[in-house]
């Protein structure tokens, strides 16, 4: 669990976030949106202990972030962040194996463990064929399951993703959340910081709403993902509904003032 309390962070000096204070649970999928600039990114990143200009508290299973030692921490949380890239041609397979440096030393190889959580992590995001090509050579789409794949292959109790999706195609974005919604129901605390808003009201149980820092609403997805709160957050009007039973929420036009 996580547990955030008046938390605020700057960069640069401009002032991102303003005194957020909540509560992540395990077992649970929590999404994080907003509109550009809304402060997503940064939270996420203040989550996992990164980012210098941040004041508050944010507790770990009761303990504060900052008395984890880097590895330790590693353990606790896998994150991902938004800049999907790798500068190096190193195989697909080696990039999905770095998921498991946190319980390795430099020189060890990897465990008979180590080599089954990168398998089944390959094998969930479908990108075991792709194993021994250069991530470098791989389109946007590939590279986006490959570094979910790793994510996934660091087998944390606590999951963080900065826009997972992105670059991905509909199957495979289905099939990326369908997964998230399994590992949360066996236990573990799945965040993911997102634009689709189908989505977020579909797969999540928790959605955390931004807009200049601040919440807008925190609690259960179809509580929060309402007309009125979509309005307030991002000045659209939205019609919120469902298609064959799977609710959608579409945006119809831009308020102008």
């Amino acid at each position: 669990m996580i547990k955030i309390e008046a938390l605020k962070a700057s960069r640069d000096g401009r002032k991102i976030l303003h005194g957020l204070s909540l509560g992540l649970a395990s077992g649970q999928l929590t999404a994080v949106v907003g509109p550009n600039g809304a402060g997503k990114s940064t939270l996420l990143r203040a989550l996992c202990g990164v980012g210098q200009e941040v004041s508050g508290c944010i507790t770990v299973d009761g303990r504060p972030i900052e008395s984890f030692t880097q590895t330790e921490l590693s353990k606790k949380v896998a994150y991902l962040p938004q800049d999907h890239h790798v500068s190096w041609p190193i195989s697909v397979r080696r990039v999905v194996a770095l998921g498991r440096s946190p319980y390795q030393s430099t020189l060890a190889r990897l465990s008979k463990d180590d080599e089954a959580h990168v398998a089944e992590a390959m094998q969930a995001m479908t990108v075991t064929h792709l194993a021994e090509r250069a991530a470098t050579a791989l389109s946007g789409g590939e590279l986006a399951r490959v570094l979910v794949a790793r994510l996934l292959a660091q087998n944390t109790p606590i999951l963080i993703a900065d826009e997972p999706a992105a670059g991905l195609d509909p199957a495979h974005a289905l099939s990326l959340f369908e997964h998230f919604r399994h590992i949360a129901e066996a236990g573990r605390l799945v965040v993911v910081a997102m634009h689709d808003l189908s989505f977020a009201l579909r797969y999540c149980d928790q959605v955390l709403l931004l807009k200049n820092g601040h919440a807008v609403a925190f609690g259960p997805a179809r509580d929060v993902l309402t007309r009125s709160h979509v309005e307030a957050a991002y000045g659209v009007t939205a019609s919120i509904g469902e298609v064959d039973g799977v609710p959608v929420v579409l945006p119809l036009k831009t308020l102008t003032s």
